[in-house]
């Protein structure tokens, strides 16, 4: 019996992704017939599927999962780290201070992950859980009390089954909200080299999100998006200098997901140079 805690995968989709089981809807009396809100294990995709679909996954097979995940994203983090150790090596005399992230998630699970990681590379972070759907409504209050130089607005998103049209919003679980979030942030800072937007989550309506004020969205192609895609995208941001802008090419070519999955418009770095570094 499937229960709300379980790690899943579905029969229909080969069993391609994991998915924690989030919530249960319907009667589990009758065979098959409860309906079953999935999160994705590692990619930030909401979904449902009838229980009949599911399958459980074994520990280890969750170990095995997740053992892969992990090594491509130390892959990763190991290309970033060693290109900004080149770069510093190259600028010894001066000492760096990276732009500040606020990150607001739909996800607690992922929210965790991702400051741990921000903060394990250097850089200053603050992290709050917010469902999609609250974040519209507190993001102004938030952004007035944690003063940040770039900004995530994260979560879970899918496109809803059946639905056909990419540009209506009803075809989406959580873009609306995003959109929304991004217009409020706008309002209070509407330069977008002041304040860098990453917004979005997978599927997610990438179009109307870098429209409503966006730096960076997701996803140009409706396709699932890593959790830690953003992370990629804040590093190279937080440590490029504030006189040069990022180019976006070459940021995407740092994420798991590539283009499919996140594109953005050329932005200015959020990183600033002092001089001279203190012996102390």
């Amino acid at each position: 019996m499937v229960q709300v805690g379980d790690i899943v995968a579905r029969l229909s989709h080969q069993q391609d992704i994991y998915f924690h089981v989030d919530k249960i809807q319907g009667s589990l009396k009758s065979k098959g017939s409860g309906l079953v809100i999935l999160k994705g294990l590692n990619l930030r995709l909401l979904a449902d599927a009838p229980i009949s679909d599911l399958v459980l996954k074994s520990s280890v097979e969750v170990a095995n999962y997740e053992r892969e995940d992990h090594k491509m994203i130390y892959q990763k983090l190991h290309k970033l780290t060693s290109q900004r150790k080149t770069a510093q090596d190259d600028q010894r005399e001066f000492f760096e201070i990276p732009g500040r992230v606020l990150q607001l998630d739909g996800d607690q699970d992922y929210l965790h992950q991702c400051i741990k990681t921000y903060r394990q590379m250097g850089i200053e972070a603050k992290g709050i859980c917010k469902s999609e759907i609250e974040q519209p409504r507190v993001i102004r209050e938030i952004l007035q009390e944690n003063p940040a130089d770039i900004l995530v607005l994260t979560g879970h998103d899918g496109l809803i089954s059946g639905k056909k049209d990419f540009h209506n919003m009803d075809s989406y679980r959580s873009s609306r909200y995003f959109v929304e979030s991004v217009l409020e942030a706008r309002r209070f800072q509407h330069n977008l080299d002041a304040l860098v937007i990453f917004a979005g989550a997978c599927q997610s309506n990438y179009e109307a999100i870098l429209s409503a004020g966006a730096n960076f969205a997701s996803s140009p192609k409706r396709m699932l998006i890593h959790a830690f895609d953003p992370v990629f995208i804040v590093e190279r941001i937080a440590f490029t200098p504030t006189d040069q802008i990022v180019s976006v090419k070459d940021i995407l070519t740092h994420t798991i997901t590539g283009t499919d999955g996140v594109g953005g418009v050329e932005t200015r770095g959020q990183m600033r140079r002092g001089y001279p570094r203190s012996p102390y």
